[in-house]
């Protein structure tokens, strides 16, 4: 069993407690506020851990480096924001998409991605205008 370390249990800490998947370099600048030596290179080789174990998944939008969240959230979608590139999680599934396949295909899962704005960049333009 490979053992726990400060580090390990700080990325952890980020990912369960961010609420939207995030990018290593966000793991990063979070996790250094408890473990301020920590390296990128260190992120990355527990998130490959973390991922293996099953604790963590991958969330992976077309041309984007991958996200990380907890794997503990049931079947969910993402929302990505167009002008700030954060992604947050949308706990609404519109259901089951089987009729939209062709016929004769069977659908054994589905992702989706919503894109827009967040409330916060939806507001800062809202206030520049």
């Amino acid at each position: 069993m490979e053992r726990s370390t400060r580090q390990r249990s700080s990325i952890r800490q980020v990912l369960q407690t961010a609420g939207r998947p995030l990018l290593p370099a966000e793991i990063l600048e979070a996790a250094q506020k408890e473990v301020a030596a920590m390296g990128v290179a260190t992120v990355y080789r527990n998130l490959k851990l973390l991922v293996e174990s099953g604790e963590i998944r991958a969330v992976e939008l077309p041309g984007e480096a991958p996200r990380y969240e907890s794997a503990h959230h049931g079947h969910h979608h993402h929302f990505q924001c167009r002008l700030c590139d954060r992604v947050f999680d949308v706990h609404h599934c519109p259901g089951d998409f089987k009729q939209l396949a062709p016929a004769g295909f069977q659908v054994d899962g589905h992702e989706l991605t919503l894109y827009g704005r967040c409330a916060d960049c939806g507001a800062a333009e809202g206030r520049q205008s």
